[in-house]
């Protein structure tokens, strides 16, 4: 073996180690304590409303007023020890996982349509579990899936996202699959969401101007066909959104928005109390779920609801200041997926539970009822903290 090459493989000796050192290091510095804070912060408080807003039914139901607290703070626990591990590891690591969770998604949201496989519930069939044991959503599954894997892909092309054959086929291709399934069961919100968070991280990601355009107009046409029943799914939904007190829905499908709007009206500015809502007492459907934050206004009113939508912000806020802190592409990505979807579902859900938008059954991040759902969600805020322990220095 000649000098130069002994010289040539100790250069690479050292350069392996210097990856495996930085390899090493990465991960090690401090979490994000403001991103935490916010997040442990919405996670109590998600908690105390959620028992305020279901002890009546939890009573009624079981005989335990604390029936369902019990059950959401035990998932509470594994979510924070969850976000707390997944926080510590190199976020890097996760690519390697990126293209098998978006595929597992994928079978799972088959599996839903299959019969004798998917539960029901009120007309929809969303979920995979174990009867009323161990349930969970596949489009859940589908939301970390999609994130992880656009921005995998997407911090890998740099300028090939200018193309129309790498920056939007292949994506465009993913969101319809994933986006066909989820309407097949139907979830219209879930699938919302999922076409919002990819089109955003496309968008951060590079693309040209004009599909940016052409995507918002084409999106403005189908909300314009949808509200104005050129489209006829849930199209009562429609009819019930644009005149919610009217006397024919009052014992119908429009029972719940009415309700909806009556707690939110009864809270005024100061609301009639913490635990002293009456619209929980079985008047509002859903009221531990997909309709809480009707409760929050009754009980805390415009001031206390505005409180919580401001802890929101802050943390969405925080989440795209990570991003824009991230030491590399895929971090940025990576974070910006996981606040867009927190912003969205939260915009979306209050959206709905105000009749600013026709009900489409979506959820509010960390105070809806659902194990699984805020296990997944701790668990994004945990992707986040990882981008954001490997800040640059500043």
């Amino acid at each position: 073996m000649t000098r130069e090459e002994r010289e040539l493989r100790r250069q690479e000796r050292e350069r392996r180690k210097a990856i495996e050192n930085a390899a090493k290091e990465a991960g090690r510095g401090p979490l994000d304590v403001p991103f935490l804070l916010l997040t442990l912060l919405l996670t109590g408080v998600g908690l105390i409303m959620l028992f305020s807003a279901s002890f009546p039914m939890a009573y009624y139901e079981t005989g335990n007023p604390a029936h369902y607290l019990i059950r959401q703070g035990v998932f509470a626990v594994l979510g924070l020890v969850a976000m707390l591990l997944i926080g510590r590891i190199n976020y890097e690591r996760y690519r390697a996982f990126s293209r098998i969770l978006l595929l597992a998604s994928i079978i799972l949201l088959i599996l839903v349509l299959v019969p004798g496989i998917g539960i029901t519930r009120n007309n929809a069939t969303r979920w995979l579990g174990f009867g009323e044991l161990f349930t969970f959503q596949p489009s859940e599954i589908a939301k970390v899936g999609v994130i992880l894997y656009f921005a995998d892909s997407i911090s890998k092309k740099k300028d090939k996202m200018q193309t129309f054959r790498y920056g939007i086929l292949p994506y465009a291709v993913i969101l319809g699959i994933i986006a066909g399934l989820m309407m097949l069961e139907p979830h219209f919100s879930g699938t919302v969401l999922i076409l919002g968070i990819g089109a955003v991280m496309m968008f951060v990601g590079g693309i040209q101007g004009v599909w940016i355009g052409a995507g918002a107009g084409f999106a403005a046409l189908v909300g314009w066909a949808y509200l104005n029943g050129k489209i006829s799914y849930n199209s009562s939904r429609i009819q019930i959104w644009r005149d919610p007190l009217n006397p024919e829905w009052m014992q119908g499908s429009g029972y719940q928005i009415r309700q909806s709007l009556l707690a939110i009206g009864s809270g005024g500015l100061l609301g009639v109390g913490f635990g002293q809502s009456r619209q929980k007492f079985m008047y509002l459907p859903e009221r531990h779920n997909d309709f809480i934050f009707s409760i929050i206004c009754e009980e805390l009113g415009l001031i206390g609801a505005t409180l919580i939508m401001a802890i929101f912000a802050l943390l969405i806020i925080r989440g795209y200041w990570i991003a824009l802190h991230a030491r590399d592409r895929f971090g940025a990505l990576l974070a910006v997926g996981v606040t867009t979807q927190v912003a969205l579902q939260v915009f979306l859900n209050i959206a709905v539970v105000s009749n600013l938008i026709p009900n489409t059954g979506i959820s509010l991040p960390f105070f809806s009822y659902g194990g699984t759902a805020l296990v997944i969600q701790l668990a994004e805020m945990g992707l986040v903290l990882s981008v954001s322990r490997q800040m640059p220095a500043s």
